[in-house]
């Protein structure tokens, strides 16, 4: 499944190419991002909330979703980021999703999408991103060292998302300072919370680690908090909840 996601978001970078001095132009007037990483630290567990239309793995999650309101119920439980999807294809986001949230909170909006090239990075900034993600599988650890060089050089910042210890690895070694643990397995899409806790002990000096995916419960945050984790990136679980505001607090009272 990623392999298909990257062929067809490489097909997306190169429509993107006519477009570049445009974006450019666009990214150089958009005001000063906000510091993604200092919002993480917010203890004793942070959380970034997802605007999550539908995934690959599970289908249509919230197909009419209204962004703004679901992000200013997200600010309002206390929510210390907001992710937007914007890769269009396999999860139904976009760039007016971002754009919306964007406009309609005071706290960080982070990216997600597959970047692959200088340009992604370029357009992040022009869509008005705080930061992006990086996800180490999709690249080796040169390409994501260049990536990951650029987004700071832009004024953005990046959750690098591993996988596996080799993938943990790579991003150490990309100099990432903001990791994220994805607790699903890419080749079977089961999600398995002990991914993270077994990785965590190799994140031991990352200024920031964030567990991603599985995390349900105020439970599940507290396996993530007490395996040193600093927050949470949760989608599925919000877009469904009929009070995504009271999941976010219970999800961040963790003891």
């Amino acid at each position: 499944m990623l392999d298909q996601i990257l062929e067809v978001t490489r097909a997306r970078v190169k429509s993107l190419r006519p477009q570049a001095s445009e974006l450019v132009a666009a990214a150089s007037i958009v005001s000063p991002a906000l510091d993604f990483g200092a919002a993480l630290r917010q203890p004793p567990l942070s959380v970034i909330a997802e605007i999550k239309r539908r995934s690959p793995s599970r289908g249509q999650l919230a197909p009419s979703l209204n962004p703004v309101q679901q992000a200013k119920q997200y600010e309002g439980g206390g929510a210390s980021a907001i992710s937007v999807l914007t890769e269009p294809e396999f999860f139904g986001g976009s760039a007016a999703d971002l754009q919306a949230v964007k406009g309609s909170v005071a706290i960080p909006v982070l990216r997600k999408d597959f970047i692959l090239d200088e340009l992604q990075i370029i357009e992040s900034k022009a869509m008005g991103a705080d930061a992006l993600l990086l996800i180490a599988a999709a690249m080796d650890v040169k390409r994501l060292t260049l990536l990951l060089r650029l987004t700071l050089e832009a004024g953005l910042q990046a959750l690098v998302e591993a996988h596996d210890a080799k993938e943990v690895d790579q991003a150490l070694a990309a100099g990432a300072t903001i990791i994220g643990v994805n607790n699903r397995n890419l080749a079977t899409f089961e999600v398995d919370l002990a991914t993270a806790e077994d990785l965590a002990g190799l994140l031991a000096d990352v200024d920031i680690t964030v567990g991603e995916s599985g995390i349900r419960t105020a439970e599940d945050a507290e396996r993530m908090a007490h395996a040193g984790y600093d927050a949470v990136l949760v989608g599925e679980s919000l877009v469904r909840s009929p009070e995504p505001a009271a999941l976010i607090r219970d999800l961040r009272g963790v003891r």
